[in-house]
């Protein structure tokens, strides 16, 4: 196995860090039958691809065996945020039958923190996907691994988180605050329900901290008892501080 060379953020601040292990917490009260999880949301720029990676650093700082997936086949900009030097052979590679599985699962700097990343960006991502040796490389790792989060493109651009989960255990939604209407979290939470997999719950991303009192009214009247109470702000990949909008 590979190590994979990238530069890992740490979280920094205790109410981020209180806010991943509420996260964390409910995830592994999910049960010990769900151990691969979607980590998707409606549109772009919500902050899936954040919160997955700030998840996958939870759970193995907890000393559990992640797998972090990054399944976003069309236009991944994870390698590049993350400063990876390496790892250019990927997901791509193993499904279109150009690489061994061993070859495209990399050991990081991190303890129990292993990474797959997209590969190149093939032609046909919805039909590698679709191939029953996606479904068989899932239940093959869960052997191996106590959680693999997969992070995939949006619900509502392509169909791609819908097939990934419906080999997976169970999906999270990552809704970004006062930026999305109802209607649109409630046709991507009937895409992923008719996989017949669970929805475990949903993370409200990217909520101003000085309007608390907003933020409890927006959440009961939207996303009612169906989704964790949980946000959390002030912490991305771009260049303008506070927000996460360069963020998928």
């Amino acid at each position: 196995m590979q190590k994979l060379e990238m530069t890992i953020p740490k979280l920094t601040g205790f109410r981020l860090s209180e806010a991943y292990n509420i996260v964390r917490t409910n995830l592994m009260f999910a049960g010990n039958d769900i151990k691969s999880v979607v980590i998707t949301s409606s549109h772009e720029n919500e902050g899936k691809s954040t919160v997955a990676w700030n998840l996958a650093l939870s759970l193995a700082g907890s000393s559990k065996k992640v797998l972090f997936i990054d399944a976003d086949m069309r236009k991944s900009v994870f390698a590049g945020r993350m400063h990876v030097r390496n790892g250019s052979v990927g997901l791509s590679h193993y499904l279109s039958g150009q690489a061994e599985l061993n070859d495209v699962v990399y050991s990081t700097d991190m303890e129990n923190l292993y990474v797959m990343m997209c590969g190149q960006f093939p032609p046909n991502p919805s039909e590698l996907l679709s191939h029953e040796l996606f479904g068989n490389m899932i239940k093959t790792l869960r052997q191996e691994f106590d959680y693999i989060l997969v992070d995939t493109p949006p619900v509502m651009s392509v169909i791609d988180a819908a097939v990934i989960t419906s080999v997976c255990d169970a999906s999270i939604i990552i809704i970004s605050y006062n930026r999305r209407s109802r209607r649109f979290v409630q046709i991507t939470m009937d895409q992923l329900k008719r996989t017949g997999k669970p929805i475990l719950g949903a993370v409200l991303n990217k909520v101003d901290e000085d309007n608390n009192s907003a933020y409890g009214r927006y959440y009961n009247k939207y996303y009612g008892d169906h989704y964790y109470k949980h946000y959390y702000s002030s912490y991305g990949y771009g260049t303008n501080g506070g927000g996460e909008s360069e963020d998928e």
